[in-house]
C-alpha cells in the first residue's frame, strides 16, 4: 500500500467516527498537518466542559489542532495545502475553504450518493428497510453532499443489523476506501462522476420524538426497522399511562414484531410479558 507521508492535508472532524477514520489514515502512513475540530461543549447533567474525540486524538498523537467557532481561511493559518479531508465535522464549510486546497476537499459520506444526502444516512437506510448501502467518497462542492463521486463501495445490510453495528462497518469500509483511493486521486488518475440530481434523496437530523411508535397502528416491519435504526439513540418507545416506555430488546418472528424487554420511565429494565401483567 503506498505511503504518502509527504501529503500535506488538513483533517476536519469532530465525533468518534472521525476519530476512527484518523486512526485508519495514520496506520496507513497518512498524518494530517493540522486538525480542525469543534469547540469543547458542556455535556451531561452537570454540564462539564468536554473535548470532542478528535481533539483528544490530536493531543494523543501530537498533531496541531484548532477549534474555531466560525471557520475562516485566516483561522486555518495555512498558506497552502494539497488536500482537505472532511469526516463528520458538524459545521458547513464556506466555499472559499472548499476550493482552497490544490486538490480540493474530500468527504466520506455513509450512503450511496446521491441517496440519503444529509445528517442521518445510516439510520435512514435501515429505517426504509434497505438491504444494501455503502460509502461514498465525494469531492465537495458548496451544496450539501452534492459533489462529484470519487469512489464508492457497496455492502449488504443483514435483516437484523442495527444502525450502530452498520455504522462501525461503514467507518472501516470508508477509511479503507479513502486510503486505497488517495494515491490515484492525488495523481489525477481518477475521473470523478457527477451525481444524478434526479435520483437524490435527503435525510434530516434525528430528533428524540422520531423514536415514537404506535404498537396498534404501525406496520410490524416499520416498527422493527425503527427499533434497529434508533437502537442507540433516540431509542424506540411508546407511551402507556402517559409514561414513556423504551423498547430495549425485540425481534421479528413470522412477520410479527415481538418485544422482549422494555425500560419503563423511571424504572429498571423488565421482561415485556411481566410488564404487561403489572
Amino acid at each position: 500500500m503506498p505511503n504518502r507521508k509527504d501529503l500535506n492535508f488538513v483533517f476536519f472532524g469532530t465525533p468518534d467516527v472521525a476519530n476512527e477514520t484518523l486512526t485508519i489514515l495514520k496506520n496507513s502512513g497518512y498524518i494530517p498537518t493540522l486538525i480542525v475540530t469543534a469547540p469543547d461543549k458542556p455535556q451531561g447533567r452537570n454540564l462539564v466542559l468536554t473535548a470532542p474525540p478528535v481533539k483528544n486524538w490530536a493531543i494523543e498523537n501530537n498533531i496541531p489542532y484548532i477549534q474555531p467557532e466560525k471557520i475562516t481561511l485566516e483561522e486555518l493559518k495555512i498558506t497552502s495545502s494539497d488536500l482537505f479531508i472532511v469526516v463528520a465535522y458538524g459545521k458547513i464549510l464556506p466555499e472559499n475553504i472548499i476550493i482552497f486546497p490544490q486538490n480540493g476537499c474530500l468527504n466520506i459520506h455513509y450512503s450511496l450518493l446521491p441517496k440519503y444526502r444529509g445528517a442521518s444516512p445510516v439510520e435512514s437506510a435501515i429505517l426504509h428497510g434497505d438491504t444494501e448501502t455503502g460509502v461514498t467518497i465525494q469531492k465537495m462542492e458548496y451544496k450539501m453532499d452534492s459533489g462529484p463521486i470519487v469512489a464508492q463501495e457497496k455492502t449488504i445490510i443483514p435483516p437484523d443489523e442495527k444502525a450502530s453495528d452498520l455504522k462501525k462497518r461503514l467507518i472501516q469500509i470508508g477509511g479503507d476506501l479513502l486510503v486505497k483511493t488517495l494515491p490515484d486521486f492525488i495523481d489525477g488518475k481518477i475521473e470523478c462522476v457527477k451525481q444524478n440530481e434526479e435520483q437524490s434523496t435527503y435525510c434530516a437530523k434525528i430528533k428524540k420524538e422520531n423514536g415514537l411508535v404506535d404498537l396498534e397502528k404501525d406496520l410490524p416491519e416499520n416498527i422493527y426497522n425503527k427499533f434497529r435504526a434508533y437502537a442507540t439513540w433516540p431509542r424506540t418507545f411508546f407511551f402507556k399511562d402517559n409514561k414513556r416506555i423504551i423498547i430495549t430488546d425485540a425481534v421479528m418472528e413470522d412477520g410479527k414484531f415481538t418485544i422482549k424487554k422494555v425500560l419503563p420511565e423511571g424504572k429498571k429494565e423488565i421482561d415485556y410479558l411481566l410488564f404487561l401483567s403489572q
